[in-house]
């Protein structure tokens, strides 16, 4: 069975919506979704795992949360070799340039995203909601 890490940070509960989306997808394919936020993962928790799902909003001047998220984020770089990677998040304004950044980013790195990410304006509606979903069925 797939086991995968829904790693989020979410102010307003925009990405935490989108996250547990993801964790519907996972579990639809039979695998096991566990939801973290950032504060409480370390890298041994995403060790077994085939699959891991990673969700920022976009923060200041379209940019990932330098305070809570990008700490963990970085702290669970190294075990990113041979799993399934994913990124997802919302933003309020700007056209979802953060995201653009950050798929850069982790390509430079070696990092081969799994799926499309997912992002929305604001609130995600149903077509999003299904996206997340069908993301979470990818990673599993």
């Amino acid at each position: 069975m797939s086991k995968v890490a829904i790693i989020y940070y979410s102010q307003t509960g925009n990405t935490k919506a989108m996250a547990e989306g993801i964790a519907e997808g996972v579990r639809a394919n039979g695998g096991e979704a566990i939801l973290y936020i950032p504060q409480e993962v370390k890298p041994y928790m995403v060790r077994d795992c085939t699959g891991i799902a990673l969700g920022c909003p976009a923060m200041r001047f379209e940019q990932l949360d330098d305070d809570i998220f990008e700490p963990a984020y970085e702290s669970i770089k190294p075990e990113f070799p041979g799993k399934k990677i994913a990124l997802f998040g919302s933003y309020g304004w700007g056209g979802g340039e953060w995201m653009r950044t950050w798929e850069e980013e982790i390509a430079k790195e070696g990092v081969q995203l799994a799926a499309e990410s997912v992002i929305c304006c604001e609130t995600p509606n149903s077509e999003v909601m299904e996206e997340c979903r069908q993301l979470g069925k990818k990673l599993s």
